[in-house]
């Protein structure tokens, strides 16, 4: 049995991994938007569930909460689809390294570093794909797109980059602002930024796009 996410060119990945796209989006938000609200309401959670203060303050409360919220979000990922999604698999187990760290020691640096970390890891695996003449874009993004072989290296390549500008990013917000800040902007801020960054890749998807080419070959005839 194949536990992993298939290979994009695997012609039974679209059989039997498909997961409604509001569903998987609620999925990869999810434990984000819980971690925002306990750590806004860390105080609150703690009085109306005392177990919860034996973690600390608000932001080991939310740290708690963001890996029981990851775990079930892959769990879920599981019963629906019987495979892991790769990068939020990957994401999730850092995030329940470096979580559980936070707690032990009592020191947010730990979780403050995961999306560094995470972002380090997918960019340097995303332009070392390439090195290797793979183009792993296709992983993420083979559902939603279907590209030409230049189309992908330069899709993934531009993702590469941006995963490293965004571990730089947050680098910058947690060693300069405070915790509230940072969380504020780790569940509000990278997400428009994301999303900006791949409707801006929107042109070269579409010169690249192997459907476009097909619809321009059949009005040709």
């Amino acid at each position: 049995m194949n536990i992993l996410e298939r290979d994009p060119s695997d012609p039974q990945k679209q059989k039997k991994e498909g997961i409604n796209p509001q569903l998987k989006l609620v999925l990869e938000l999810g434990p984000l938007l819980v971690f925002f609200f306990a750590n806004a309401r860390g105080e609150w959670l703690a009085q109306k569930f005392p177990a919860l203060a034996e973690l600390g303050g608000p932001i080991f409360v939310a740290t708690g909460l963001f890996m029981a919220a990851t775990a079930l979000a892959l769990i879920a990922s599981w019963l629906l689809t019987r495979t892991l999604p790769i990068m939020p698999l990957v994401s999730g187990v850092v995030v329940l390294i470096f979580g559980a760290l936070t707690l032990y020691l009592q020191d947010d640096v730990f979780i403050k570093m995961k999306p560094t970390i995470v972002n380090t890891l997918f960019g340097g695996v995303l332009l070392g794909g390439l090195f290797f003449g793979k183009s792993l874009l296709g992983y993420v993004f083979d559902s939603a797109f279907s590209l030409d072989a230049e189309g992908w290296r330069k899709l993934t390549f531009r993702w590469g980059l941006f995963f490293l500008f965004l571990a730089l990013v947050n680098e910058v917000v947690w060693r300069n602002f405070s915790t509230d800040a940072w969380v504020t902007f780790k569940v509000w801020g990278i997400m428009p930024i994301t999303l900006l960054f791949t409707f801006s890749q929107m042109p070269l998807i579409m010169r690249h796009s192997l459907e476009e080419k097909a619809k321009e070959e059949q009005a040709s005839k």
